[in-house]
Formats: structure tokens, sequence, C-alpha cells
């Protein structure tokens, strides 16, 4: 590897910059959820703009002000339709490229070199960007069924600077990976002009661990759905109750938990060295570990009958 390669493996590109900004960000507001109330001032508007769902109801009183831009949770399948149409035509365009020595069209060459996407990446491996791309594609088809056809959504509202948060997150999560397939101009470089020769047992081991966390996170909505139907079916209200079985034994918010182990899975198969990526998911942990906390108060303040060994997130640590 020539010298510069490796200051470049480690340079603050802009996308970078990025996920360490809203990593950085979500850890301060984690950690000021974990301040004892009454230490700091409330905020009313910046409860309002980290809460969504249920957990807004135990925040401080919502001025009228902030209703003004409440948006039905429900819209969260909007996140996934955009993302399956998006990553699927970046999936469509690395496939070309990967398979039919088809180029990247310019704009999108120019945004990706923008983004501080560099040529040849050292040891990069196509074939991790590729199934990673995949990865992320079938995880937004997945969380697509589940919001239409699983989950059972109420009255409950987010922020409008959530629902456009959303919208941006995931076409920019599938940039990243894109940026993060090795190039020679505007063509993908394979290594040994051979796709299938590129192939690492951690390309395996990160496949069996998304599917292991996609199994997990698919059973816990399955089960917070059914929280809300009879045993036809049928949805019979729009309540919040305890929910039990798989995770839920040991965290609040399984599915949370779940959706980093799944992260983590796209970070093994880049063979675990990926910086980029590595940002992305210590990203995800601070922000579900934010989520999780939130849920887990709510559930501790509205049934006196809570499992009292559960924790928020991580099983037996937080």
């Amino acid at each position: 590897m020539a010298p510069w390669a490796g200051a470049e493996l480690w340079a603050l590109t802009p996308l970078r910059a990025l996920w360490l900004t809203l990593t950085a960000a979500f850890l301060l507001t984690l950690l000021l959820q974990l301040v004892p109330p009454g230490l700091l001032p409330a905020c009313a508007l910046f409860q309002d703009l980290i809460r969504y769902g249920k957990t807004k109801r135990e925040g401080p009183s919502r001025p009228a002000a902030c209703r003004v831009f409440d948006v039905p949770k429900r819209y969260f399948s909007h996140f996934y339709i955009i993302s399956v149409l998006w990553n699927g035509f970046l999936l469509w365009h690395l496939t070309q490229s990967l398979f039919l020595g088809v180029p990247f069209p310019n704009w999108l060459h120019g945004l990706l070199r923008i983004l501080g996407a560099a040529q040849f990446q050292g040891s990069e491996l196509a074939l991790s960007a590729f199934l990673v791309l995949v990865f992320l594609w079938l995880h937004s088809l997945r969380r697509l069924f589940e919001c239409l056809y699983v989950s059972v959504f109420s009255n409950a509202v987010i922020h409008v600077v959530q629902y456009c948060f959303g919208l941006v997150y995931y076409v920019l999560t599938g940039l990243t990976v894109l940026s993060q397939v090795p190039m020679d101009g505007r063509n993908v470089y394979v290594i040994g002009k051979n796709l299938l020769m590129q192939a690492r047992w951690f390309h395996i081991l990160g496949m069996l661990m998304f599917i292991w966390s996609s199994a997990h996170q698919y059973k816990c909505h399955v089960i917070l759905g059914n929280l809300r139907k009879n045993k036809a079916g049928v949805v019979i209200h729009c309540n919040h109750r305890i929910p039990f079985g798989d995770w839920f034994e040991y965290v609040s918010s399984p599915n949370y938990l779940a959706e980093l182990m799944i992260y983590i899975s796209m970070a093994v198969t880049f063979g675990f060295h990926n910086l980029t990526w590595w940002l992305v998911v210590t990203y995800v942990f601070f922000s579900q570990a934010l989520c999780a906390l939130l849920s887990h108060k709510f559930y501790k303040s509205n049934f006196v009958s809570y499992p009292k060994h559960r924790k928020a997130f991580l099983p037996f640590l937080f």
C-alpha cells in the first residue's frame, strides 16, 4: 500500500464528518436524558424534537405551537418507500457496473466524489459494498412490509423535523455504502476482475448475522403488533401493553437492539475495518439507545408490574 493510502483511509471526508456530527449530537442528547430530573431546566421544544410516539406523553407539557408540526407516526412507511426506491436505484447502477461494465452516471460519480469517495479505496472489496447495499435494500423492504401489514399504528405522532430527517436518512445511508465501492474513474474496480473470487469468511459471517438480527427484529414487531389484535388477527384497540417473548424478556426495546445488530452485521461484511461504516454504527448505537431509554421510562412509569429485571437497550447492562 502506498504511504498516502493509509492516510487516506483515516482522512476526515465530508461523509465521515457528517456521521461524526450526528453521533456526537445523539451522544450528548443521551447523556442529557441520563441527568437526574431537576438538575437541568426543561425545554419543551428540545424534548419534542427527540421524542416520538408514546414517549411524547412522558415529556413536559407540549405547547400548542409544537402540535402544529405533528406528523402521524404511521408515516414511517414513507421512509422505507423512499429507501426501497432510492437504494434499489443505487443497487441497480452498482449491479450494472459490476457485471456489465456500465460506468456510473456522471452526476452520481460527481456526487460520490463530493462526499469523499476515493479511487481504489486501498484494499476495499467491491463485493463487500455490493452485499451491504443488498442488505440495506432487503432491510428497507422488510420494514416497509412490517409498516403496512404487521405494525398497528395508533394516533401517535412524530415531529416534522424527525419526519424530514427520516426521509433523508436512507438516501444518505445508501450513498455512504456506495461511496465505499473501489472506483477506477466512473467504473467499479474489481480486484482480480472476478467478483466471486473476492468472497471471504467475513461475508458469510456478516450474512448470517444479518439474517439472525432481521429475524429477531421481525419477531419483535409481530409481538408488538399482536398486542393490539385478537386471536383472529383483528385489531381491537390501540392501547399500550407490556410485551413478552423473544428478546423482550431481556430489554424493553429489542427492536432497537436488533437494528443495531443489523448495522453491525454490515460492518462485519465490510471486513471489520471500514471506518466510515463504524461511524454509522456508532450513530445507530446512540440514536437507538436514546429511543430505548425513553421507551423504557415510559413502560416503567405506566406499568407498576413492569418486569424489574429488564434493561432498556443492552441485556444485563443498560
